[in-house]
């Protein structure tokens, strides 16, 4: 038997269709689908090609997707909200595997040359703001704020996905496909947290590429996205005597949101425990814990590396139904990643 069983389990799941659902659009008993996720039994051709049409894909896409090393459904680094539903969360996780898959594929046609890469440390011999700072260094950052964020990412091989997730309670997922990170990242959030979101699950991907079990992940990626956002040597002295006018311009400055600001303060000890009390009240008080004012003021940030690889396949003379097929879409219309054009804003 292949793995052929948890794909399309993935494949389902990244639609949010259950069992049952999925059964009925692709004609087909729920007792069979059942054996075949459980890899009880392998579909028919007819079977299986029903299944891909209805999911969307190539039989190819089911059936390679199965037999590929390290291509089984991984559960990804998530920054989520502890009220975020298992079902909501599970689904984007699928979807983050279902687009690590489309990647493999393309990434066999298309041979990235990063400018950098994205590196990796052991966690228990490296602190998460050493890891920041070497990454920093490596990537040869100017001191200070990081302007075009998802630019540094990408020229370090990191294909960035944004979508509209549906929901404010989860942020980002990540994983590695081959050599090469990806980040699923939600579109709809502030451009302050989006930032903080990016930063984050490369943290995670810097951090925590081993199946070492580590203590507090979420932490040690939230201490990475601070140093490497906001750095140490550089933010400290700004942050003395904090206003909420000081707050607003340095929230414009390093597009990071006011709280982020304020946890960096008092992570610092330059803020004490009172004053960081009393300026959440503040926040509280003007209705920001929400959604903070200056959002608008931060630069989108510009995804580019996905339309590229579109646009490189198509300079090759592969039309639009090809380069879909390629990367395991059962259409064109299906192909929303890879399609040549222009940047998207987020």
């Amino acid at each position: 038997m292949t793995e052929l069983g948890e794909v399309i389990e993935t494949a389902r799941r990244a639609q949010g269709l259950i069992q049952a659902e999925l059964s009925n659009l692709a004609g087909i008993t729920q007792a069979a689908l059942s054996r075949y996720e459980n890899n009880l039994r392998d579909p028919e051709p007819e079977a299986l090609e029903r299944l891909a049409g209805t999911l969307g894909v190539t039989v190819l896409f089911l059936t390679g997707a199965g037999r590929a090393r390290g291509g089984m459904a991984v559960d990804a680094h998530m920054r989520r909200r502890a009220t975020a539903s298992p079902g909501t969360w599970r689904q984007l996780e699928a979807r983050l595997n279902m687009y690590r898959w489309h990647a493999r594929y393309l990434f066999e046609e298309v041979s990235l040359r990063a400018e950098q890469h994205v590196p990796t440390f052991d966690v228990l011999d490296v602190s998460p703001e050493q890891a920041a700072r070497f990454v920093r260094a490596q990537w040869r950052m100017p001191a200070g704020p990081v302007r075009s964020l998802t630019q540094w990412f990408e020229a370090a091989g990191c294909l960035l996905i944004a979508e509209d997730f549906g929901t404010s309670r989860v942020d980002g997922l990540s994983q590695w496909v081959g050599d090469h990170p990806v980040i699923l990242f939600n579109s709809s959030a502030p451009r302050d947290r989006l930032r903080l979101t990016l930063a984050h699950e490369l943290g995670h991907l810097v951090l925590h590429t081993d199946a070492l079990a580590v203590d507090d992940v979420e932490g040690q990626a939230n201490m990475f996205a601070a140093e490497f956002l906001m750095p140490t040597e550089v933010i400290r002295p700004s942050l003395r005597n904090l206003k909420i006018g000081r707050l607003l311009d340095l929230k414009r400055e390093y597009g990071v949101s006011m709280q982020a600001l304020v946890e960096r303060a008092y992570h610092l000890q330059v803020l004490s425990p009172t004053q960081r009390t009393n300026m959440y009240k503040m926040f509280s008080a003007k209705g920001w814990r929400g959604r903070e004012p200056g959002s608008e003021d931060i630069a989108p940030e510009e995804t580019r590396l996905a339309a590229a690889i579109g646009q490189e396949l198509t300079k090759r003379g592969l039309t639009a139904d090809e380069v879909a097929h390629i990367a395991g879409f059962a259409e064109p219309k299906r192909n929303t990643l890879f399609r040549a054009g222009g940047l998207r804003a987020v």
